[in-house]
């Protein structure tokens, strides 16, 4: 079996602790027995969410409407893979001095408007190791609130008319149109920013794959 590694996006489930604190949270623990697994059956747990389709089909279009209103100039996507001996990533946007990652908010209830600061700990985490690899200091980790694509929204409309005994038609899927795009909606609030600085973590996030790989071996 390969050693272990943590990709960027999975370190904030390693990075829970249990009541004491300093050990190794059941959050942790059961992601250690599913990485193990999956290399014991060379098969990869496939995890496929409506939030995630959105996200994927409007990361290219995000990405150009944040250049655009950020003045970033003309920017693509990375495709550059980062690793050392403890954690991988591919971040989105890698400029000279930043680091940029995109979310897509699923509707305009999800995306954090008001938020004061960043509440989801695994992109706090995320972002961490994006800064280790790449070696750059800040990163931006930034909510867009998109159009919903035609195809999820005809989706949306389709369960809703099931589930309603209805006839999924046209004044339907307008309806969900409608709900579910936002050119009525000024800019300023489709865009929100966390700046997220480069702390010291490097050491803590060590020593945990560390003991993730003592708690595989235990399992194995």
């Amino acid at each position: 079996m390969k050693k272990f590694k943590i990709r960027a996006s999975a370190l904030g489930q390693i990075m829970t602790n249990d009541r004491s604190g300093k050990g190794m949270g059941e959050t942790a623990k059961k992601y250690c027995e599913l990485w193990a697994k999956e290399q014991l059956y060379a098969r990869k747990k496939e995890i496929q969410t409506k939030y995630m389709d959105k996200g994927l089909i409007m990361e290219d279009n995000s990405i150009d409407f944040l250049a655009e209103k950020l003045g970033l100039g003309f920017v693509l996507k990375n495709e550059k893979f980062f690793e050392n001996d403890y954690m991988t990533c591919t971040p989105d946007v890698i400029t000279k001095d930043l680091i940029i990652d995109v979310k897509n908010s699923w509707d305009c209830f999800t995306f954090p408007l008001f938020a004061k600061q960043l509440e989801n700990k695994d992109y706090y985490w995320q972002m961490q190791a994006y800064m280790i690899l790449t070696g750059i200091q800040k990163s931006k980790l930034i909510y867009v609130l998109s159009d919903t694509p035609i195809n999820l929204i005809e989706k949306e409309a389709f369960i809703y008319a099931r589930n309603n005994g209805m006839e999924c038609d046209n004044e339907l899927i307008e309806v969900f149109k409608k709900k579910m795009t936002y050119t009525d909606i000024t800019d300023e609030y489709k865009i929100k920013i966390f700046d997220i600085p480069k702390d010291e973590v490097e050491s803590m996030i060590i020593e945990r794959v560390a003991q993730c790989q003592s708690y595989i071996n235990s399992l194995l």
